[in-house]
């Protein structure tokens, strides 16, 4: 006989939770679920969003948000959805609330080590908005919005508008662009794999979704495509309503079939309670339709860095027929440190969270490398001195003989340490010894 806690992850949230936040109060079940709805009360300005939650908290908390947004690189852009999903009785311990939302008082200075594009995307770039870094892979950002904008999101260098603290490349949803990624695809015969990301592929107009689609399976020596989107957990309104759309994306994975290509939807959810049963019916509809879903979590402190959470999280996935594809160590973020782990963190996570479930059902933790290494699993490391903090990967299928660190953040070391990551010439003492036991192991 299964336990109930071994069964909790069928537990979906369900009926109008919506109508708790008095901004939404009355609104019916077809407004909610009519993606046009959605975007149209899309909250896109720290006024709309502290207007909002007036009556769900109290003053101070509205405050500190105000203060924590004047020094955020992400524009404000959340869905009635997601800000249903918030346990506003709990603001600051809300894991939901964490990954949009910041505060000031609990943010904390970035990393000394940090750079806005940390995993030098752009320097991997031959065209505009097409990062080629694996030999036979290549990211194709296709535009510059989403649905919504999570704080921790790696390309705040180009996502969203300018901010204060930041001024964005810009990779619009250009024909012109495009055709220059195009061309360069079909030049190098060596890629086979495509990710679609940006921005998300949710913004897309259903026919951009199928240009783009379609001229990639256009190119002979394209075998795989992957559309990456956080739409699935932040409005998955769209696939229940929003047919045009939905029809274009299936209109390419049918005609990706029938080609022999694989065409599949990446998403993003972080955390079990963004998993309802409005995304259980989403998820249904593209199921039905033979389209493969995966998923790629971010590792963030006090959201999803237990074995509790991430075993709920993953099961809750695998039940709404999702597969857990990947777990990202917290990239180096403007503005996120308090959310980042250690290393040591996602290590010991990934041992514990394998075995309770299917394997293909399970999760990689993975160190997207800065400095553009790419993906490494998080254990496997050259070097990890958890005193400092520094981990050091070689990545000798994508850059052969280069070295890349990965940095904890500051406030989980002990004193001494964080007092020599404060002092230039301790903190390159540090990496200089760290590259020397990488080269020496």
């Amino acid at each position: 006989m299964e336990s109930p806690a071994s069964l909790e992850h069928r537990e979906l949230k369900g009926g109008d939770f919506w109508n708790a936040i008095p901004a939404f109060r009355g609104v019916s079940r077809d407004d909610f679920l009519d993606h046009r709805w959605q975007a149209k009360h899309t909250i896109t300005n720290v006024t709309k969003l502290l207007a909002a939650l007036k009556g769900s908290v109290d003053e101070s908390f509205i405050r500190d948000a105000e203060r924590g947004f004047q020094s955020a690189p992400m524009a404000v852009r959340v869905s009635p959805y997601l800000l249903s999903l918030v346990d506003w009785t709990m603001p600051y311990e809300d894991p939901i609330r964490r990954q949009f939302i910041p505060v000031a008082s609990t943010q904390l200075p970035d990393h000394p080590k940090l750079t806005l594009d940390s995993l030098s995307e752009q320097d991997d770039a031959p065209v505009p908005g097409l990062t080629h870094r694996y030999p036979d892979k290549a990211l194709f950002l296709a535009l510059d919005t989403c649905p919504v904008y999570c704080r921790f999101c790696t390309r705040s260098y180009a996502v969203g508008p300018d901010q204060v603290a930041v001024e964005k490349l810009s990779i619009k949803a250009r024909p012109s662009r495009w055709e220059r990624a195009f061309e360069y695809i079909a030049s190098r015969p060596e890629l086979e794999d495509i990710v679609i990301s940006g921005g998300d592929a949710w913004n897309l107009r259903a026919n951009q979704v199928e240009t783009l689609g379609n001229a990639l399976l256009d190119i002979p020596h394209v075998r795989r495509m992957r559309f990456a989107s956080k739409g699935p957990a932040v409005m998955p309104q769209k696939l229940l309503t929003d047919d045009e759309w939905f029809r274009a994306f299936v209109g390419v994975v049918e005609r990706g079939r029938r080609r022999g290509k694989d065409v599949a939807l990446h998403t993003h959810f972080n955390h079990p309670s963004e998993i309802t049963e409005i995304t259980r019916d989403a998820m249904n509809r593209l199921f039905s339709e033979g389209v493969v879903i995966r998923n790629q979590s971010v590792l963030q402190r006090f959201v999803n860095d237990t074995p509790e959470v991430m075993t709920l999280l993953v099961k809750r996935c695998s039940y709404v027929n999702v597969h857990p594809y990947y777990v990202y160590q917290h990239d180096l973020v403007q503005g996120t440190e308090e959310l980042r782990t250690p290393v040591r963190t996602a290590v010991e996570l990934e041992k514990k969270v394998r075995g309770v479930t299917a394997g293909y059902n399970t999760p990689t933790f993975v160190v997207d490398a800065p400095g553009g290494g790419g993906k490494r699993g998080v254990h496997s490391y050259e070097h990890y001195n958890k005193r400092t903090g520094i981990s050091v990967y070689a990545a000798p299928a994508v850059k052969p003989g280069q070295y890349f660190m990965y940095f904890d953040p500051v406030d989980t070391l002990d004193e001494t340490e964080q007092w020599c990551w404060d002092d230039p010439v301790e903190r390159e003492r540090m990496c200089e010894a760290a590259l020397d036991a990488a080269r020496e192991a």
